[in-house]
């Protein structure tokens, strides 16, 4: 069974305070109707996992999805489009601000943009405000179905051009009506969970070693 169709729902947080314990964590985020809910779904080859609103931005809080060995995809609140009281979309920003700079055990974005309307004015300031964690960030270019196959390369094209400079920073089209994209996004996402892996394994040893070496430090002065 591939990563995403092992998802399932486990918890809901509104409140930085009730953040799960969590061993690595992708963040899915994006402007509220870029389809972001679809994608979701068609990755986890489910229908409801995910809530399709008909009214874009009604996602408000922060959904965990785990997929086993302690990995978790984590939706985040869409920006840019809710209508919502001001109080709670000022609330939205804050949380959604600090879980991004601040949550350790986030290891990557998944940031999805709409391809026939990439790289919006919010767009960059997300990729920009995530940029100062050294964090990657891989983009789904969704809706790709609505273009024609010229359309989707230039628009690759496009995008991949304008972050040349940005390296963290991986593209890709992807399309939740033809189920388009899927196996991309998902060899991306195992990387970067095999990186973290890696990561915490080599950490460990770190500490096993120095442990151990210091045991020895001790034994030779009590001898």
């Amino acid at each position: 069974m591939s990563l995403f169709q092992n998802a399932r729902f486990h918890i809901t947080v509104n409140h930085l305070k009730d953040l799960p314990d969590t061993g690595a964590e992708i963040a899915f985020a994006g402007r509220s109707n870029a389809g972001k809910s679809s994608a979701l779904n068609t990755m986890a080859n489910r229908t409801r996992l995910a809530f399709v609103s008909k009214t874009p931005g009604r996602t408000q809080h922060i959904n965990y999805f785990d997929l086993d060995q302690n990995r978790f995809l984590v939706d985040l609140p869409g920006y840019g489009y809710a209508q919502v009281p001001e109080a709670v979309r000022t609330h939205w920003v804050a949380l959604l601000g600090r879980y991004l700079q601040t949550r350790q055990p986030l290891i990557g974005l998944l940031l999805i943009m709409d391809a026939r309307h990439p790289l919006k004015d919010l767009d960059w300031a997300m990729l920009d405000f995530f940029r100062t964690t050294g964090k990657p960030v891989h983009i789904l270019l969704s809706k790709s179905d609505k273009l024609n196959q010229q359309e989707k390369q230039e628009t690759l094209r496009k995008v991949r051009a304008a972050l040349q400079d940005r390296p963290e920073i991986s593209v890709q089209l992807f399309s939740s009506l033809k189920k388009q994209g899927i196996t991309e996004v998902e060899a991306v996402v195992e990387r970067w969970f095999a990186h973290h892996a890696e990561e915490q394994a080599s950490l460990q040893r770190g500490i096993e070693a120095a442990r151990d070496e210091a045991a020895e430090g001790d034994e030779v002065a009590d001898s």
